[in-house]
């Protein structure tokens, strides 16, 4: 398996397990699923940040995985050291 488009998933059931806001903490993400074999989607989403006087926008790559194996590849990545855009099971 490997990255799909979003709509391939049909009527299974996604959860969205990362958010990467720059592109090499994207592409290693990409890597880790790819590594273990996982089918997973990737869509350009956007999230507020903010600074010490303003929110800015910005455009970050959302990881997406059928919901059966949202835990293990949180665990996967977590175990990589991608943990600053993991999703908690509450978000997804």
């Amino acid at each position: 398996m490997s990255r799909v488009a979003i709509d391939e998933f049909g009527d299974r059931e996604i959860a969205r397990i990362y958010l990467a806001a720059r592109l090499a903490e994207a592409q290693r993400v990409e890597a880790e699923l790819n590594k273990h074999n996982i089918e997973y989607a990737v869509e350009v989403e956007n999230y507020a940040a903010t600074a010490v006087f303003w929110i800015s926008e910005y455009a970050g790559a959302a990881f997406y995985v059928p919901a059966e194996q949202a835990e293990l590849c949180c665990k996967i990545l977590r175990e990589a050291g991608l943990s600053t855009g993991l999703m908690e099971k509450r978000d997804r």
